[in-house]
């Protein structure tokens, strides 16, 4: 029989005895589908000898011993893929849980590929087979079911035999201090919350027109606004492509907007319409230095295709030989700024990426090194 708490003595009860824990793992179950704010459903954790589920939806139900059990530094909370569960917790009180691990990126340090997904992992290094039948399940409805909650909890008892073994191997290779860099992203409270001015950004556009941009950007900015005040999806305000076509066009009536394919006449002419309108207008009149400037991919010399293919090549045998995920290291385009500048402003050249990879790219992109075929293997060796 699993556990799922629902009352209040029993919650405290038992994040009481996971205060004296060294790690707990975590994992939740929530539903956004409908909402712009995610609805917390469920609660997963495992302390080191018991496991249970905690329904946030329990009438009467309190979660401040849960989150003062988030907040204690003496703990470490471990997730697997963290973003969207610490999302959570910031949202209900302000703060990141801290301090934190996440075995996903633990793994890609590890050499287990990139974003590697939690049941390949656990198949890895627990040996366990997850049942992903229940993925998809409504969990917001109640009451929930025995093959539900075995499902919940299997997330986290097998995580921590997977925390455990990654613990192992990054203090056999010395890697923690890497992982303590990928984690900062994650602890920084201001990952987990969208500005409405910079919403923007999230809208995938070809376009490096001013004025447009300075558009979506009000526009953008307006329906995030909007989607947090009602707490709806930014799809169910208005959809990405009505904004663009919007933003290309900046009708300036009602009559105008209402010719937007995607816009019903009704939403022009209703608070969605005056919004909009309202936003143009902004738009239209900031002065040209103020519109947004499109960042520009620096141009490349010409001639440098071989020196990144080199570069590449270099990397897929660094990140092998060591163990890495090549994504976690370098990105195509950060190998083109690396042959075009011994400065370039990249991961790959700071940290512990420079320290694996970086001061060897460099040396291959000056001739201090080349790289060879020995016994079918490439290596890089000095030249001279």
């Amino acid at each position: 029989m699993t556990t799922l708490i629902t009352d209040q003595a029993e919650l405290a009860a038992f994040c009481a005895r996971q205060a004296s824990a060294d790690y707990i793992a975590i994992d939740t179950e929530f539903m956004r589908e409908s909402t712009y704010w995610p609805i917390l459903c469920l609660v997963q954790i495992a302390g080191p000898e018991e496991a249970a589920a905690i329904d946030p939806l329990a009438p009467g139900i309190d979660l401040a011993p849960l989150f003062a059990l988030m907040a204690d530094q003496n703990v470490l909370k471990v997730f697997h893929s963290a973003r969207q569960d610490v999302e959570i917790f910031v949202k209900l009180t302000g703060a990141v849980p801290t301090p934190i691990f996440d075995t996903q990126i633990a793994a890609m340090v590890c050499g287990f590929g990139d974003s590697v997904g939690y049941e390949t992992l656990v198949t890895k290094l627990a040996g366990a087979r997850i049942d992903k039948s229940s993925r998809f399940t409504d969990w917001s409805r109640r009451p929930l079911t025995e093959k539900q909650l075995h499902y919940a909890l299997a997330d986290v008892i097998h995580l921590r035999p997977a925390y455990e073994k990654l613990r192992a191997q990054l203090a056999e290779t010395g890697r923690e201090k890497w992982l303590g860099e990928e984690l900062k992203v994650l602890t920084d409270a201001g990952t987990y919350i969208t500005q409405p001015e910079d919403a923007w950004q999230r809208i995938k556009t070809r376009s490096s027109d001013p004025r447009f941009l300075a558009i979506l950007r009000e526009l953008a900015a307006w329906r995030e606004t909007e989607a947090q005040k009602r707490n709806q999806p930014r799809g169910r305000i208005l959809r990405d492509d009505a904004l663009m076509e919007i933003a290309a066009h900046a009708p300036k009536t009602t009559e105008e907007l209402a010719r937007t394919r995607g816009l019903s006449k009704s939403m022009a002419e209703g608070w969605q319409g005056t919004g909009l309108l309202a936003g143009i207008e902004r738009a239209l009149a900031l002065p040209r230095d103020q519109r947004p400037k499109p960042e520009q991919k620096p141009a490349l010399p010409q001639g440098l295709g071989p020196t990144v293919d080199l570069l590449r090549v270099l990397l897929k045998m660094k990140c092998e030989a060591n163990d890495v995920a090549q994504k976690l290291v370098a990105s195509a385009s950060d190998l083109e700024l690396i042959a075009a500048d011994d400065e370039a402003d990249v991961p790959a050249l700071h940290g512990w990426r420079r320290e694996m990879f970086g001061e060897d790219a460099l040396a291959l992109k000056h001739g201090r090194v080349a790289l060879a075929i020995e016994a079918g293997q490439v290596k890089a060796v000095p030249v001279g």
